[in-house]
């Protein structure tokens, strides 16, 4: 008797067991479909107009139901990340000088999802009062002017490796070195000297809200040592377009002008701290025609 009950439950088991199994091929499976995923991730780098991108995307998507998790991260971790499968999106890749050595080293295990802006330069930048300055080479024998120094952003960024090549090109090396930190320490910087009518130089890009608020000028580069316009490319990691197939219709739709992303950055700089996805919402609901050109309303 007890063996028969045993055999009947061992039975059940099994069916049980079977069962399982089979609802976890259908789940799967569950890419098989053509179902988007509805979860991405995004990572940027502390540029301003990474940051308004991001969260503009950030927005937008968490309206159609995706879950997003947007990581700062500078530039080399971000696509090193991006080859391994993580994060999913990146949207300020700059091409094809300012992230090169990038490009060279992943950019075959990437998917270059499309330009959304192609005027991207690099400069080098002083206040506006210092009038006789108004090109690269100027800066030679003026060093102690500025202390030495040119107040840059991340070490990690390509605009520094520009600048330190650019150095010796003007014969700048050894009288100026490049002092980096970060974006956020470099722009304080500059509003503590231009504040206080003090003499400053520092690595910039356009686009940036920077050259609205400041009174502060590019230096021209006749060398052409910082590189001609680039373009701003979004790239995905391998297999985004088929994981993601409504959001890639979107990056490929997806275009700023000048003025459009100037709006957008001037909206989430002001905004403050914590403000950036509620700016971002801001910045969409006033620009319906902007948004519906490459997300269909």
């Amino acid at each position: 008797m007890l063996g028969s009950r045993h055999r009947r439950l061992t039975a059940l088991f099994a069916v049980l067991a079977a069962l399982v199994l089979v609802a976890a091929s259908c789940g799967g499976r569950e890419a098989d479909t053509g179902q988007e995923s509805k979860q991405i991730k995004i990572g940027y780098i502390a540029w301003d107009e990474d940051i308004a991108v991001t969260y503009l995307f950030k927005h937008l998507l968490e309206d159609r139901g995706y879950q997003v998790n947007i990581t700062e991260l500078e530039a080399g971790p971000i696509y090193a990340g991006l080859a391994q499968g993580n994060p999913d999106l990146f949207l300020d890749a700059w091409l094809p000088a300012t992230h090169a050595d990038y490009w060279k080293q992943y950019g075959s295990q990437l998917e270059d999802l499309g330009v959304w802006y192609d005027q991207g330069t690099l400069n080098i930048a002083v206040p506006n009062y210092l009038t006789d300055i108004n090109s690269i080479a100027d800066l030679k024998g003026k060093g102690s002017m500025f202390g030495g120094k040119i107040t840059g952003i991340d070490p990690g960024a390509g605009l520094s490796r520009t600048t330190k090549e650019m150095l010796p090109q003007y014969g700048l090396e050894g009288e100026y070195q490049l002092q980096t930190s970060s974006t956020t320490a470099m722009l304080a910087a500059l509003q503590k000297a231009t504040d206080e009518q003090q003499p400053i130089v520092v690595t910039l890009w356009h686009p940036h809200w920077a050259y609205a608020r400041y009174p502060i000028k590019d230096l021209q580069d006749p060398r052409g040592a910082m590189g001609e316009a680039e373009q701003l490319h979004a790239v995905g990691r391998q297999g985004f377009s088929q994981d993601f197939p409504e959001v890639t219709g979107m990056l490929k739709r997806f275009k700023l002008t000048d003025q459009q992303l100037a709006s957008l950055e001037n909206e989430i700089n002001n905004a403050g701290k914590g403000q950036e996805q509620q700016a971002a919402k801001e910045w969409a609901e006033a620009n319906p025609e902007v948004i519906n050109s490459f997300a269909g309303g």
